[in-house]
């Protein structure tokens, strides 16, 4: 899974983001769920979606918008 680079995401609407931050949380949670039960084959992912979220919670805040 690629990284997404914030740039990229500085791009996107404020209602955008809010949709892809759910949308990657929901995916995060799946993995998870996945990586519990020995079912992921790349591990590796789920740090990825962690910081994507971080970098899309980043750019709302810098926004000023709550979360």
């Amino acid at each position: 899974m690629k990284p997404r680079k914030a740039s990229d995401l500085r791009q996107l609407t404020t209602e955008e983001l809010r949709q892809l931050l759910r949308e990657t949380e929901a995916t995060l949670q799946k993995m998870r769920f996945q990586h519990a039960l020995k079912q992921l084959e790349n591990t590796a992912a789920l740090r990825t979606l962690r910081k994507d979220i971080a970098r899309i919670k980043t750019i709302l805040h810098e926004r000023g918008i709550r979360l």
